[in-house]
Parts: C-alpha cells; sequence; structure tokens
C-alpha cells in the first residue's frame, strides 16, 4: 500500500494496519507564510481524524479513542503552530470562527460542518459548492479571502515503532475557489503532540527568537 493512499483514502488506516508500516514521502512543500504576511487567514477545525486500530489498543495513547477530544486538541495545537511559527499572518482560529457563525446564524454555516474534509484529497484543485461558498461567507466577516483547511489527521505506526501524525492541510482562495497549496505532512514523536508538532514544522518557517 502506497502512502498517499493513506489520507486521501482515509478508511485505509482503520482497515489496514500494514499501512502503518508504509514508507514517509518525502518532505511537502511549505507554505509560503510571507506572501501572507497582513493577511486575515481563516483557519477552520478539524473534523475528520482516524487512529490505526493498533494504536487505539494501547493504554497509554487511550486518549486517541475520543475523537471529538481529538479533534478539539488538534485545533489547538494547530493553532499553536501557526501563530507561533508565523506571527505575520493575522491568523482566525476556530474558537472565533465559531463565534462569527453563532452571530449570524442563516448568513455563516457552522465552521464544524462545512464539509471541509474533502480537501484532503491531493488532486482537487478547485473548492466545490457548498463548500466554496461557505467558505466565502465565512471570510467576508474575517475580513480576508483565503482560508486555511486542516482536512484530515491520521495516526500510525511507522516502520520503526514511532508514532507518526499524518496530516492533510490546504490553503482555500475563497473568491476565486483555487486550492492555492495542499501538503500531506507528517511528523513522528514519542507522544500525539510531538509527531503533530512535527508534522506542522515541516510546512510552516522555523521558530525565531525567545
Amino acid at each position: 500500500m502506497k502512502y498517499r493512499s493513506l489520507i486521501p483514502l482515509f478508511i485505509v488506516v482503520c482497515a489496514a494496519p500494514a499501512a502503518a508500516q508504509s514508507a514517509p514521502p518525502k518532505p511537502p512543500k511549505a507554505l509560503n507564510t510571507l506572501a501572507l504576511a497582513g493577511e486575515a487567514i481563516a483557519v477552520l477545525p478539524l473534523t475528520l481524524t482516524a487512529v490505526d486500530p493498533a494504536l487505539a489498543r494501547d493504554s497509554a495513547l487511550a486518549a486517541l479513542r475520543d475523537r471529538q477530544a481529538v479533534r478539539r486538541w488538534a485545533d489547538s495545537v494547530i493553532g499553536e503552530g501557526l501563530t507561533g511559527r508565523a506571527p505575520e499572518v493575522r491568523w482566525v482560529l476556530p474558537p472565533k470562527l465559531r463565534q462569527i457563525a453563532r452571530r449570524n446564524p442563516g448568513m455563516v454555516a457552522e465552521p464544524d460542518h462545512m464539509g471541509q474534509s474533502i480537501l484532503r484529497s491531493p488532486r482537487l484543485k478547485r473548492v466545490p459548492d457548498p463548500l466554496r461558498t461557505n467558505l466565502r461567507n465565512l471570510t467576508s466577516f474575517t475580513g480576508g479571502r483565503f482560508a486555511i483547511v486542516p482536512a484530515a489527521l491520521a495516526f500510525v505506526r511507522d516502520s520503526s515503532g514511532s508514532l507518526r501524525a499524518d496530516l492533510s492541510i490546504a490553503l482555500a482562495d475563497t473568491r476565486t475557489a483555487a486550492v492555492a497549496w495542499h501538503a500531506l505532512t507528517w511528523g513522528v514523536g514519542s507522544s500525539p503532540d510531538e509527531a503533530l508538532y512535527a508534522a506542522l514544522a515541516a510546512v510552516l518557517p522555523p521558530l525565531t527568537g525567545p
């Protein structure tokens, strides 16, 4: 099983433990955050997660069994990674997006239910409706034109036995509907936090300063 099928065909993570033994790909293309400096970028919440069944049986990783808790935790880690590594961008994080939706019912769809996980596919070059319309309506309130979409997150064991986080993440242009950037990034660590931080570090600028 090739690595590239792990996220686009997300069910593979749950159905075939052998996928965890696949070799990781070459480093993904990094996000050009300098080109987004000063922009208000909506950061959508994560809605799709999967865990290798073998990991789910590990008592030390019991927290990964609660998918809702994992999604909220991942939102926090991703938000910290973006704001810490690219402070030049005005990131509008999921809690603020949910607040905007609550204040504008009927005009803005709930950020947790926009169908954003469809952008996990690296073959998708344009944002389809109704996601496109929902993103455009949302960003009209955030004051920007782009949205970062963490589309899918999986945890597996790699061939060395290390915990690996596989993250599919995209940048959508809500005016043109173009998928301006997409990455299947990955990171390894001794804990879910370390693995996900490593996956983010592979596509974001290095930390600078104290």
